[in-house]
């Protein structure tokens, strides 16, 4: 079996470094580019079905990787974005920092002395629910030998492969963040997962932006 994970294409939010989280925003014209050219950087890959995010960004990567494939579209909402609570829609940038309490950076740059802020979700919620979903899928004996692809997102994709490359939450973000549309491939055999390929990107890397937020 091969699982795909995508992150989805880039949002406004993205580029103006304000928390997404589980609020719902759409791509923008740079985000739809993205995700047309992975699309056809995986026009040969035969996906038997796709499992994408809820979220908006999510679900049109999704439809936009999929074309015309005639195949299983499925909402999954363990895998949707982690939860910032009411910071979301607060701006992280270094220039336009608005976020009430400093402390909240340790989520990028001290993941293990991170502490949710109010209606927010843990690191430690985030990982169970996508690992879950994770070992659900994998797992399952009807889905040997197929080609399955999560569409998802910044923090959320992390989470999916927490349980593979990560021994201690601190370590949550080693690698960094992916890129916006960056195609993560995991191969298993019973029930060994491993990283075949990460963070890899089928379109010109100067339409890709550094940016701190999710």
């Amino acid at each position: 079996m091969k699982i795909y994970l995508i992150r989805h294409g880039e949002t406004d939010w993205n580029l103006e470094q304000r928390l997404q989280g589980a609020t719902d925003i759409p791509l923008n014209e740079n985000g739809l580019e993205l995700a047309r050219e992975t699309a056809r950087g995986l026009r040969d890959v035969a996906f038997d079905v796709i499992y994408t995010s809820p979220l908006k960004r999510a679900r049109q990567t999704a439809e936009i990787i999929r074309g015309e494939r005639d195949i299983p579209l499925i909402d999954e909402p363990r895998i949707r974005e982690i939860c910032f609570g009411i910071y979301e829609g607060y701006c992280c940038s270094p220039g336009n920092f608005t976020i009430p309490d400093p402390a909240f950076m340790n989520f990028f740059t001290d993941p293990g002395s991170y502490t949710p802020p109010q209606g927010a979700e843990s690191i430690e919620q985030l990982c169970r629910r996508t690992t879950d979903f994770l070992h659900e899928v994998a797992y399952n004996p009807d889905n040997a030998g197929k080609t399955i692809l999560f569409s998802s997102h910044g923090a959320a994709v992390k989470g999916l492969l927490s349980s593979l490359s990560v021994t201690d939450k601190k370590d949550f973000w080693n690698g960094g963040v992916h890129k916006n549309c960056g195609v993560t491939i995991l191969n298993v055999e019973g029930h060994l997962i491993t990283i075949e390929r990460e963070n890899v990107i089928y379109y010109d890397e100067s339409l890709s932006h550094n940016y701190f937020a999710r």
